[in-house]
């Protein structure tokens, strides 16, 4: 670790998303992924983010500072 390396900073998670779970959905149509806060009373995604990699997966947690469920597939 550098001495000039600052400490990784997380977003808060949004108040209107606090006590959703994360959930990652695909497009019927073309396949494309994308990741958020799933609503279930709305049913809907919020602060959606696209999903390429597993990578993207991962960073979406570590933004929001939220672990990772274990047991999922990556």
């Amino acid at each position: 670790m550098s001495i000039f390396s600052k400490p990784k900073k997380h977003k808060e998670i949004p108040p209107e998303c606090v006590g959703m779970e994360v959930r990652v959905q695909s497009s019927t149509c073309t396949g494309e992924k994308t990741i958020g806060f799933y609503n279930r009373n709305t049913r809907e995604l919020m602060y959606i983010e696209l999903v390429r990699s597993v990578a993207d997966i991962d960073a979406f947690y570590e933004k929001y500072g939220i672990e990772r469920p274990k047991g999922k597939d990556r």
